[in-house]
């Protein structure tokens, strides 16, 4: 507010300086006319003429401080105001464009554009810690309350085995949302990836959809698997997440009988690897909001999943130059298509 109050006095300053170099200004130039012969002498010897001079130059000065303090400090001053309430916390504040000078009018769109920006962020934020909060308050308050059920005495051998296995599942889940908060936490905050080496991309692939053969078995889901040779200069680790997430939500989200493509080759100098299914789908509202954290599209959370995998396969892609597309069809399946640069 001190910062503000004295922007405030040097705008007065300001005036009565535009103001007083007017009148210095007016005089000079009658002062001139009477030099030159414009002005007789006699009419500028007479006692009304010097008030009126001064008069005149306050009153030019006045307009012209005007003009300036319209279209260079008052603006500023908003920008003062709007910048305080930023800094309390308040994002939604916006500065009207009052002015037509363009480094003026400049600074207040990239200010309406940080204000925006920073608005954006603050909701992200306060999203993510509710999200954050709820999938893990879930399977914590379910392994305590199988905990508590297995304290009970009367309890069978078969409800005691499903009750530890449901705290084990649960156990694992929470670990697995620990581990890739971190990760993503992690990759949001790195700008390049490290430790890469030539590695061969299609087995790896091959390895990843070996992982979920016994899922894929039980629901009789029909492979199909097309795989050119490519070698790949990469972090091998770090994109094993991208395959193990893509495969594992295509065999989770596919029926009992259904089919999975999961194809690869060169394209322009580009590694393509797309993975499809024919399941249940998505429509447009989700396609929109699959790649943001901690979102899920099955809102009654009949899958298990915590709304992170796609997350971090969006952010391995930027790291790695390289895209991924998704075409959706409620009912009709789900096509996922990743572009990898061969050059870097």
């Amino acid at each position: 507010m001190k910062k503000y109050r004295g922007l405030q006095n040097k705008g007065m300053l300001f005036l009565l300086l535009i103001v007083s170099i007017s009148a210095l200004i007016m005089a000079g130039v009658l002062l001139l006319l009477i030099l030159f012969g414009a002005i007789p002498a006699s009419i500028m010897a007479r006692a009304w003429v010097t008030p009126i001079i001064v008069c005149a130059g306050c009153i030019l000065g006045a307009l012209l401080a005007s003009f300036l303090m319209r279209f260079y400090i008052r603006p500023l001053d908003d920008i003062v105001a709007a910048t305080k309430r930023i800094s309390e916390g308040d994002f939604s504040v916006r500065v009207d464009r009052k002015t037509h000078v363009s480094e003026i009018g400049l600074l207040v769109d990239n200010f309406n554009s940080m204000a925006k920006e920073l608005e954006g962020t603050e909701m992200f934020r306060s999203d993510f810690i509710n999200n954050f909060s709820h999938e893990f308050k879930t399977p914590i308050v379910s392994i305590r309350g199988f905990a508590k059920q297995l304290q009970s005495e009367d309890l069978t051998d078969e409800e005691k085995k499903k009750y530890a296995e449901i705290i084990a599942s649960e156990s694992e889940r929470l670990s697995n949302m620990a581990t890739n908060v971190l990760l993503l936490s992690k990759l949001e905050n790195q700008q390049l990836v490290g430790e890469k080496k030539p590695y061969s991309l299609d087995e790896q692939l091959r390895d990843c959809i070996l992982l979920f053969e016994k899922d894929w078995e039980q629901k009789n889901i029909e492979m199909d698997v097309e795989l050119d040779e490519i070698e790949y200069n990469g972090n091998e680790e770090l994109m094993s997440h991208i395959w193990i997430n893509l495969i594992g939500n295509a065999v989770k989200y596919t029926g009992d009988g259904g089919r999975i493509e999961i194809h690869a080759c060169i394209r322009e100098g580009n590694a393509v690897v797309s993975v499809s299914d024919n399941g249940i789908g998505m429509n447009g509202d989700v396609l929109e909001k699959i790649f943001d954290k901690f979102y899920q599209g099955d809102k009654s959370h009949s899958e298990r999943g915590n709304g992170l995998g796609l997350s971090l396969v969006k952010r391995i892609m930027e790291l790695c130059e390289g895209s991924i597309k998704v075409e959706s069809e409620l009912c009709r399946g789900t096509k996922f298509t990743v572009l990898l640069p061969l050059s870097l």
